[in-house]
């Protein structure tokens, strides 16, 4: 038997927006206009190809005649689901309708997941979600695809068998079915076009040696081995400085918010200006929005003095971008092909590290060892600063909790040993990390109160 999972809401959260995602199919109808859906729909979905049935609800909301019609068709919804998802606009924030639909679903008696929608740019849920009372919220975006793995962690026990159901000392699986997003970016004239044009081996974007031929981001659907791939093109990127024209402010907000939307970006290097101050701004940008990060060196095949150039690139990866080590460089050819081959591998490598999810027992078990090797600093009562446990949060990229009595007194510097720490005993050097502090609650402190 496959699991029912209803979604309720307020209208204009997304909910139809997940439904078409998850159900692979746009049989709901998407629109701006609050209200859209009347009724509830039904649909057979999968998600990391683990089959469910999914139904779509009406949107709570006021002074509607209709309402009272629309909040049976919801609850006959709510009675049939195993687990609801309470979707909630993650930018708009909590409103009254929101928490009406809170108070609905807890006289329920069923599972409820709260999940916070229109996240892209969020690495933690705002605080303000909590108070609704369904525990940590799952961050995603419908729209694009977002916190899908996520999503799947909170839904596994219910949609996967549980022969299948594996340790979680593994790695989190990524399946092929899911569409892999990649922008391309960097300085114009590196030669992005022709990459993508290379790529996918026909003539699908306008390319020639002039600077700014593109002007928006262009997507395009291509499968690579079996993996489905959304490849972007996006418009080179000059100092803010140099951006005098409107069009071209409007073609780098563009290009900003494809690196906001993808998985993984490749930033496209001329060989002849390794890594300038605007490729470095690029790169700390990409880094920041916890996206998995590239670097590819384009037209390779005519640069005279390689081992020179190679070694001025490491020199500068290394000391201008201290945020994350190991970031996976390649040199290639867009008119060639020279190194295509390496760097589609590397980017669904660097894809599956990026959905990297560890064990609380294996993340424990590296935060003793850390802390016997070089002890925190010690607080103002003379003793080490507890540092009580460490989980993962979430993925993509991947993100940690580590609780503590006093979180505000670790210094800035004792975190960035152990994110160091953390990203070489995992191996993922080349995708970016967060260790988010958190305070661990104090046992004793409801026993003081009653006393």
């Amino acid at each position: 038997m496959t699991a029912t999972i209803t979604i309720v809401g307020r209208t204009n959260v997304g909910k139809s927006t997940l439904f078409n995602r998850l159900t692979g199919k746009k049989r709901a109808l998407v629109n701006d206009r609050p209200g859209v859906t009347r009724d509830r729909r039904e649909g057979d979905a999968t998600l990391y190809t683990y089959p469910f049935k999914l139904i779509d609800t009406a949107g709570l909301e006021q002074n509607d005649a209709l309402q009272d019609l629309m909040w049976k068709q919801t609850e006959k919804a709510i009675q049939q689901a195993d687990v609801i998802l309470f979707l909630v606009d993650v930018r708009t924030g909590i409103t009254p309708l929101d928490k009406e639909a809170g108070k609905k679903l807890r006289k329920a008696n069923k599972t409820v997941i709260l999940v916070a929608n229109k996240s892209e740019g969020f690495l933690e849920p705002p605080q303000e979600l909590y108070a609704l009372g369904f525990g940590t919220p799952v961050l995603i975006s419908a729209e694009h695809g977002l916190g899908m793995g996520d999503l799947f962690e909170v839904l596994k026990e219910y949609i996967v068998p549980e022969e299948t159901d594996k340790s979680d000392e593994k790695k989190e699986v990524v399946f092929s079915d899911e569409l892999i997003d990649i922008a391309i970016v960097g300085r114009p004239n590196v030669g992005k076009s022709t990459l993508i044009n290379r790529i996918i081996g026909e003539n699908r974007l306008l390319a020639g040696p002039m600077a700014g031929l593109t002007r928006d981001a262009i997507s395009i659907n291509w499968e690579y081995h079996g993996k489905k791939i959304r490849l972007t093109d996006t418009a080179g990127l000059r100092r803010h400085a140099k951006i005098t024209d409107d069009l071209e402010k409007l073609s780098a907000a563009d290009t900003r918010r494809s690196i906001l939307l993808s998985h993984v970006v490749v930033l496209l290097l001329d060989a002849d200006g390794i890594l300038d101050k605007q490729d470095l701004t690029i790169a700390r940008q990409v880094i920041e929005e916890g996206r998995a990060l590239i670097i590819a060196v384009n037209k390779w095949d005519i640069v005279s003095n390689k081992k020179e150039r190679i070694s001025l690139l490491n020199e500068r990866i290394e000391s201008s971008l201290t945020q994350i080590k190991d970031i996976k460089t390649l040199t290639i050819s867009a008119r060639t092909g020279e190194g295509l081959d390496l760097l589609m591998k590397a980017i669904l490598d660097i894809y599956a590290i990026w959905n990297t999810r560890i064990s609380t027992g294996k993340l424990n078990r590296w935060l003793a060892e850390m802390i016997a090797t070089n002890p925190p600093p010690l607080s103002a009562t003379k003793r080490p600063i507890p540092l009580k446990y460490i989980t993962q949060i979430k993925t993509r990229p991947p993100t940690f909790a580590l609780f503590s009595s006093n979180p505000e007194k670790l210094p800035e510097s004792y975190l960035r040993y152990l994110i160091k720490g953390l990203s070489s005993y995992l191996k993922i050097g080349s995708v970016p990390i967060r260790i988010l502090m958190k305070k661990a609650n104090n046992p004793y402190e409801n026993k003081k109160k009653r006393r």
